[in-house]
């Protein structure tokens, strides 16, 4: 073998391992440090996001408990799917969590504009509504620390689940769209998604109106 060839191998040896290397980086990119907020994550929340690392956090936001799990199954579609609760990091049986009474369920993300402009109009649609409809939000982020830092901003205190994996709107069948959100009937079943933003509580009401009757 010459010296020329052992040169060329030695060179694409080196190249190949630099583009695996990079590859691998690649892979372990979380969705929330560059790439697109729009691309699926893979996990719940960021491995940062540890239960010392949210204390702060989650005393700003002073978020109310998630709901407590109904007797009865929830919404079909949405069974065996256990997330987080934001406001304390306890585990939630979303189907059961949902049951039982309508539910607005608002999927949004710290980073989505009309997100922010929407979830002060959620929290003024429960206001008004009482206990009747219960408004629950969802952050479809793996950064967790971001979702309770621009709720707190906000001054928005709903039931948050955390999200980062989309498994929720995945089941339901959400388009991959924020913010949406889905209304839910009583006894569990799906009412009417609705892709689109929305600007005040009168609107939110009159949507779940129209769903529901």
């Amino acid at each position: 073998m010459t010296t020329s060839t052992r040169w060329t191998l030695v060179v694409l040896a080196v190249a190949a391992a630099l583009i695996a290397a990079f590859a691998l980086e690649l892979g372990d990119t979380p969705s929330g440090s560059g790439g697109s907020p729009a691309a699926q994550v893979s996990r719940t929340h960021r491995d940062a996001d540890t239960p010392e690392a949210l204390a702060e956090p989650r005393r700003r936001a002073d978020l109310p408990p998630c709901p407590a799990a109904a007797d009865n199954p929830g919404p079909k579609e949405l069974r065996g799917i256990v997330v987080e609760c934001a406001a304390d990091g306890a585990q939630v049986d979303v189907a059961r969590a949902l049951a039982g009474r309508p539910v607005v369920l608002n999927l949004w993300a710290y980073w989505c504009g009309p997100c922010a402009e929407e979830l002060p109009a959620m929290a003024d649609y429960q206001r008004r509504v009482g206990p009747e409809v219960a408004v629950v939000t969802v952050h479809q982020d793996e950064n967790e620390t971001a979702g309770l830092l621009r709720l707190a901003e906000l001054g928005v205190r709903l039931p948050t689940l955390q999200d980062g994996q989309r498994r929720i709107a995945a089941a339901l069948g959400v388009p991959n769209v924020m913010p949406a959100t889905v209304i839910l009937r009583a006894d569990g079943s799906v009412a009417k998604i609705l892709p689109q933003a929305f600007t005040s509580a009168d609107e939110i009401a009159a949507a779940v109106k129209n769903a529901v009757q």
